[in-house]
């Protein structure tokens, strides 16, 4: 693949509104629950919040936040030094988001993408982390 086409194909995906991300919000729709997104006022801009709850979740990638164990978290073959400073830098900030939300007395659960494929497990983690105070 040329440069050029790489970064054609990087350009291309989106940080919000992603595939795993709507699968969710499906899922918690359909079981009644209501939620906001992307608000910008709350650290990390979660993908889902549930203001009246002060929890939010947040829908990660296994490739872009290095799922451990996931065989979807692997490394690219080329440029190894810029991606392992990349994804250095994600887990960096994922680790200061994480802190900056417990500070701001918030809940955050992180539904990994690979788990959107597991629908049989996923709905039970959920409703425990919503309905836990």
């Amino acid at each position: 693949m040329t440069s050029r086409s790489r970064s054609y194909n990087m350009s291309m995906i989106k940080s919000k509104n992603t595939k795993p991300e709507k699968l969710l919000r499906s899922l918690l729709f359909s079981n009644g629950y209501r939620f906001r997104l992307h608000d910008k006022n709350i650290p990390g801009k979660p993908d889902i919040i549930f203001k009246s709850k002060k929890k939010v979740i947040f829908v990660h990638g296994c490739f872009w936040h290095r799922h451990k164990g996931c065989k979807y978290s692997t490394m690219p073959k080329s440029n190894i030094d810029f991606w392992k400073v990349k994804f250095e830098q994600n887990i960096n900030r994922d680790l200061k988001v994480q802190k900056e939300i417990k500070a701001s007395n918030w809940n955050f659960m992180i539904i990994w993408e690979c788990e959107l494929k597991k629908l049989t497990t996923l709905p039970r983690k959920i409703i425990d982390f919503l309905c836990k105070d």
